[in-house]
């Protein structure tokens, strides 16, 4: 028996879920509306997969947009292929749950931000909170922000 419960994980795994049965939705029956998404995943993760010039391009993360074009997309338990078009280039990519630090779908200002294991591990008695910016949104730090645990993410620096 575990001395607690790991709220953090039991979280990641059920926000994971979401982002599946999301996906799942719009393999069956295309994005609806206004909907789209901004997914930015480690490109880093032993399970991505995607083109090597992608890679190089990109070597730890990466931000993908799900809107007016996209195919063959497939979704398992753990994770999703999907063929995106790159500058009239199409590419598929394969991007796990667990590579996913942030899922926004900025048409009805909603967002879940992950915080990878490594992080979480290290920052269980230590975490500090992020500096903010004048929107309310996490300083960034080499123009990554810093993932926090199940946070809805400000979503004043996608509109236009």
């Amino acid at each position: 028996m575990p001395h607690s419960i790991d709220y953090g994980k039991l979280m990641h795994r059920a926000m994971r879920g979401l982002i599946q049965e999301v996906l799942c939705g719009v393999r069956d029956n295309g994005l609806p509306g206004a909907h789209h998404f901004f997914i930015t995943f480690e490109t880093t993760h032993p399970d991505a997969e995607l083109a090597n010039w992608l890679r190089e391009r990109y070597p730890n993360e990466m931000t993908v947009v799900m809107q007016h074009w996209f195919d063959n997309l497939e979704v398992t338990d753990e994770g999703f292929t999907v063929t995106l078009n790159f500058g009239d280039s199409p590419e598929t990519l394969y991007i796990p749950y667990d590579a996913i630090q942030t899922f926004v779908d900025p048409s009805v200002e909603f967002g879940l931000r992950f915080e990878s294991q490594e992080e979480s591990e290290d920052e269980d008695d230590t975490e500090e909170d992020a500096p903010m910016d004048e929107d309310g949104i996490e300083a960034e730090e080499d123009d990554v922000a810093k993932p926090r645990d199940a946070e809805v993410v400000s979503l004043d620096s996608f509109r236009k």
